[in-house]
């Protein structure tokens, strides 16, 4: 891995970047995001006129080119609809605030929050396919605990792909995390074993556990990954504690596809949305709980290692139409 050296500019940028609050640097990372839903839907609510069938149909279609998903976009027209018989929304002026509390809703239900062991280590599982940017979400991770003074270590537990465990062992030393790693090609399992014994010997806070993306075919992934969380629930009880899984925001629909595949294997307790700030198409985190059932928990924010957020579904909303 190769670091560039930071412009002036850059630099600039970073100060900026830094003294915005966590709810501007969420707002200014669903800037595309922003312009292809809320603004669309605020044009098309803008002038003030009677709910009818003609706008209810007009609203769908800017929904469904939203990447927010045909089945919450089939709820949410529900709802509106119903609303507007029982004349609780009356023109088009209340359905933006009523949309907005109403995508709230949809993606609250299970604990978006990390679940903590009751004596460490805790125990994460990190899954995702290549190129969804599962290194540098782990590292960010591993990097936010640290700065709330936990003492972490990383398992590179992705042997098979090129490159991962060098990537995995920059950012630890980088961020100041412990790190267990074997030779390209190694059994992940056996990585995943030793990762175990050496953080409980040391005292370990929390043990991440990176895992492969690919391995030639889909069930020769899925039963590594389940082989590997055998091995962790075997040495520690009731770990892992949490399976995150990191999707690519820019994949849109095609994130919550991958999602049910992992799902079968591992149980996934979680959803890390990474390069949240690259792309248009985060509507798609608005249908995950009604698609997937699986909570989001983190969100991705830029490259820099603190451009990280543990998810707010109010938060998130707010940034998204305000």
């Amino acid at each position: 891995m190769v670091f560039k050296k930071k412009s002036v500019t850059g630099k600039k940028e970073d100060a900026k970047n830094k003294s915005w609050s966590p709810f501007q640097k969420l707002k200014n990372s669903l800037l595309k995001t922003r312009s292809k839903i809320s603004s669309r839907i605020k044009d098309l609510l803008a002038l003030k006129r009677n709910i009818d069938e003609g706008v209810l149909d007009e609203l769908e279609v800017v929904l469904l080119e939203s990447d927010i998903g045909v089945g919450l976009v089939t709820k949410i027209i529900e709802d509106v609809r119903c609303a507007w018989k029982a004349k609780k929304v009356e023109d088009t002026e209340g359905v933006y605030d009523f949309l907005k509390n109403d995508l709230k809703q949809s993606l609250k239900g299970g604990d978006s929050s990390l679940q903590i062991a009751a004596a460490p280590p805790t125990v994460i599982m990190v899954a995702g396919v290549n190129g969804v940017g599962k290194t540098t979400s782990i590292a960010k991770l591993a990097n936010l605990f640290i700065k709330q003074g936990k003492k972490v270590m990383l398992a590179a537990g992705d042997t098979f792909r090129a490159a991962a465990t060098e990537q995995l062992d920059i950012w630890s030393k980088r961020i100041g995390a412990d790190i267990v790693k074997h030779q390209a090609g190694a059994d992940p399992s056996a990585v995943t074993f030793d990762a175990l014994e050496a953080s409980l010997s040391r005292g370990t806070d929390v043990l991440i556990v990176d895992t492969a993306g690919r391995l030639h075919t889909h069930e020769n992934l899925m039963n590594e990954l389940t082989k590997m969380k055998r091995v962790i629930s075997k040495r520690i009880e009731n770990a892992p504690h949490e399976v995150l899984m990191v999707l690519d925001s820019t994949t849109g629909q095609n994130a919550i596809s991958q999602a049910k595949l992992f799902k079968k294997a591992v149980d996934i307790t979680g959803i890390f949305l990474s390069k949240l700030d690259g792309t248009a198409k985060g509507g798609a985190i608005l249908g995950m709980r009604k698609e997937i059932d699986i909570p989001v928990k983190y969100v991705g924010l830029g490259e820099g290692i603190d451009d990280i957020q543990e998810f707010d579904a109010d938060k998130f909303v707010d940034a998204l139409f305000d």
